[in-house]
């Protein structure tokens, strides 16, 4: 297994990913659906 450090840049990594995760989903469903309704 890794060091302590390494896991802790490990799980700063991947909390700043799923926080960012949480705004993008959204936010490109938005954008779908917004084209989806410009095209149809």
């Amino acid at each position: 297994m890794g060091n302590s450090q390494d896991m802790k840049a490990a799980e700063a990594t991947y909390s700043s990913f799923i926080s960012m995760l949480k705004w993008a989903v959204p936010l490109l469903a938005v954008i779908t659906f917004i084209v989806v309704l410009l095209i149809a």
